[in-house]
């Protein structure tokens, strides 16, 4: 049975990994949710259904689960919401929030309760100096949802599937973490290459996180605004490529 993993990765930040060494082999796979504790904790990403027992038992080791507020996500797909509904079952106050699109397009049909839109920049107080900022990332790095959300107080960005990687490996790292998302995406080819990625994404640098934490791989700490510049770079040379291409 899989298990999920708890570490802090920054103050009042959990980030909760499980390893699933079936997927991409023989490296494996990560999938990682983030909880960020304050007077009203919220979850980025569910994880999928199947894995909600051992993502709650995570939860559980740090709040009781009953006593989460937000559940929010990079954008709607199983593996960032697939047990949304079940967290809503367990948390009576809790609720989902997003962007306007993904509210608009999917969530007020899919979630159990009525979703909190949010405005691009808009800010989620969850108390004890937490502060959450969202910002629409349309198909960067996929989904005409997406989204991320930048925690201010510890200056980390949860930035979804932005420098996913293969491979378990640490909670947290310093190490380079550009080159194995570019082999990712060699790999997987899951990004959607659209014109506005490398802007979307040197948007995010402008924000001089201290922290990444990634959806799939180790969490990074350090020079956090030059690596997302170098997978700016990287995401516009592709798309060049693709685009010339096609012409």
């Amino acid at each position: 049975m899989e298990t999920t993993d708890v570490t802090e990765i920054a103050d009042g930040i959990f980030r909760l990994s499980t390893y699933v060494p079936v997927i991409a082999p023989p490296a494996g796979f990560t999938f990682n949710q983030f909880l960020v504790v304050g007077d009203e904790p919220l979850l980025f990403h569910t994880g999928p259904r199947r894995m909600f027992p051992a993502v709650r038992e995570a939860v559980a080791s740090v709040i009781p689960p009953e006593k989460l507020r937000w559940i929010t996500f990079g954008h709607v797909e199983a593996d960032e919401c697939g047990s949304m509904n079940e967290w809503l079952a367990v948390a009576s106050r809790a609720q989902v929030a997003h962007g306007a699109i993904a509210c608009s397009v999917q969530l007020t049909d899919l979630a159990d309760r009525p979703p909190r839109e949010l405005a691009n920049d808009q800010v989620l107080e969850l108390g004890r100096g937490r502060r959450v900022r969202y910002l629409d990332t349309p198909h960067t790095p996929h989904a005409w949802d997406a989204g991320v959300m930048f925690e201010e107080s510890t200056s980390t960005l949860l930035c979804g599937d932005l420098f996913t990687q293969v491979g378990g490996g640490p909670a947290l790292t310093t190490a380079d973490i550009v080159g194995p998302a570019i082999a990712a995406e060699d790999m997987f080819r899951y990004s959607s290459l659209h014109p506005e990625m490398g802007s979307n994404i040197r948007r995010l640098a402008t924000l001089s996180p201290r922290t990444l934490a990634l959806m799939h791989g180790p969490s990074f700490n350090g020079d956090a605004a030059s690596a997302l510049r170098s997978l700016a770079d990287d995401y516009d040379q592709r798309g060049g490529r693709a685009r010339r291409a096609s012409a």
